[in-house]
């Protein structure tokens, strides 16, 4: 029996569509009900749905009166503020494509954006870091746009681009990656193969509005099946999640392992409105799984994707995973572990892949049809991450079939970082890893060679100048000589055993 997940297609998605019109389906039946609230302490910012769709659409005429068009590229340089998902939904809703990246990037890394995109304007905010472009639009301009009448939904074919999202390949340069609005009527399959949503519910995810993590899983989601997202203030200490939880009667949590990992504490949480947790960004330990357990008497499950095509493959309440599994294929998708010939035999090792057919999975890299036609093998998208599938579908999560590294839920290319180190005058050569500094905690490691071994802080500020926080590395180790195989190429995976610290 080969390894392949598949018990039919989801519902196709309804033509005309429009993924913010989507997304606000529920905006006019529950009008006065709390869309958001955004948990500043013992305060908290409400905005109903009347006010959501209000700020969505009038911002998509704002844009418009600005002189954009339909088909217009915008990037978004927008803080970690609610002014990220309503000029993300305005700009959708008016028909722009909106690229939206994190607040950490750097003023050289959107230089390199802007030159790919040639985006007609920038969405910014002052004090976030972007190279020039002649027209951009200021978070003061974009608040004004709120109270503007409402634009018209864009509609048409639900398989037109509709946004961007940017990610770091293993050629170590980040890659656009389109998408299309069917992506978020393909989001219906986590409802019930993940979250186990109700218009009832009240999500609290721990992540920055910035992130397309909390974008779509903390406040897209639950606006789509009319429920209730709460999202933490920026510099809210990860320490108050408990008392948060249990304050604002969160029903389901959603954070990366990280998160789970700084505020368990071992002991036994009183959460009596909370249902279960949701993780993803990076792989859950077994550890980490059994501590939240035991602290709170709750569920977690576990959702395997990537920006090619968020996630599908999961755990959920109806479906949890067995024996430390990933969990099966979403209801609707099709899936199956290959080999060089093709799918491989239950149980044997292989590389995760999804079919081309899933309404989820990316258009393409933008402007570039070739890397996009490397990633597929026949009718089948290639994850580049090792699994075996058992009968019941169940898939257990292998590894990366590349050098991949996980920074607290973000995915780093390896080679990104070495190059930008390689620019040092100091260094002969350079290399990365994740490196684990304790139980389930890792960090990024440079390893490098040189003349002499270099002053920690003066890599620091080297580094800050050229990647964003997340990608930075938090140790830096000098060695003679960095690993090679026979053939001379570095040995990222023989790095972690050099790391002492």
């Amino acid at each position: 029996m080969l390894s392949v997940f598949d018990q039919g297609p989801f519902a196709p998605c309804p033509s005309p569509f429009n993924l913010a019109a989507h997304v606000l389906r529920h905006a006019a039946r529950l009008a006065g009900k709390t869309a958001l609230s955004v948990l500043d302490g013992d305060a908290r910012d409400d905005w109903s749905y009347a006010r959501l769709e209000a700020a969505v659409r009038g911002t998509g005429t704002g844009l418009l009166q600005a002189g954009l068009t339909p088909g217009d590229i915008v990037l978004m340089r927008l803080g970690n503020t609610v002014e990220f998902p309503v000029a993300y939904l305005g700009a959708i809703a008016a028909g722009l494509i909106p690229v939206p990246t994190s607040s950490q990037l750097t003023e050289a890394e959107t230089a390199r954006m802007i030159s790919d995109l040639d985006p007609a304007a920038v969405l910014r905010d002052p004090a976030v870091a972007c190279a020039s472009h002649p027209k951009q639009i200021s978070t003061e301009a974009l608040l004004d746009m709120h109270g503007l009448p409402p634009c018209e939904y864009a509609m048409g074919d639900p398989k037109r681009l509709a946004y961007v999202v940017y990610t770091s390949g293993t050629s170590g340069n980040p890659r656009a990656v389109a998408h299309a609005h069917q992506a978020v009527w393909a989001r219906q399959m986590m409802v019930d193969g993940w979250y186990g949503l109700t218009e009832h519910d009240r999500l609290l995810h721990a992540g920055a509005f910035n992130w397309t993590y909390t974008l779509g899983t903390g406040l897209m989601d639950p606006w789509a099946a009319g429920a209730t997202a709460l999202i933490l203030a920026p510099g809210t200490p990860l320490e108050d999640l408990p008392d948060l939880l249990k304050e604002h009667r969160a029903t389901i949590f959603a954070a990366a392992p990280g998160v789970y990992r700084k505020f368990l504490s071992g002991n036994a949480l009183d959460l009596p409105d909370l249902r279960h947790g949701l993780c993803a960004g990076e792989k859950l330990s077994r550890h980490l799984h059994e501590a939240w357990e035991a602290a709170t008497g709750c569920g977690l499950y576990e959702a395997f994707g990537m920006s090619e095509c968020s996630t599908f493959i999961s755990s959920s309440p109806a479906r949890p995973a067995q024996d430390g599994a990933l969990g099966q294929p979403q209801p609707g998708r099709k899936v199956a572990i290959l080999g060089v010939d093709g799918p491989v035999l239950m149980g044997e090792e292989g590389t995760i892949a999804i079919h081309r057919s899933d309404p989820g999975l990316m258009l393409g890299y933008l402007g570039a049809p070739e890397e996009t036609a490397a990633r597929y093998q026949g009718d089948w998208f290639l994850t580049g991450d090792q699994g075996a599938m058992s009968a019941d579908g169940q898939i257990r999560y292998l590894g990366r079939s590349d050098d991949m590294m996980n920074a607290g839920g973000y995915r780093v290319s390896p080679i990104e970082v070495e190059t930008a180190l390689a620019a040092h005058p100091g260094i002969t050569q350079a290399g990365a890893a994740a490196v684990e500094v304790k139980e389930d905690t890792y960090i990024i490691a440079a390893f490098y060679t040189g003349p002499e071994e270099l002053k920690t802080e003066d890599l620091q500020a080297f580094a800050s100048e050229r990647l964003a926080r997340y990608k930075q590395p938090r140790a830096y180790v000098h060695l003679d000589a960095l690993p090679t195989g026979a053939n001379g190429k570095l040995l990222r995976r023989a790095l972690p055993a050099l790391f002492k610290g």
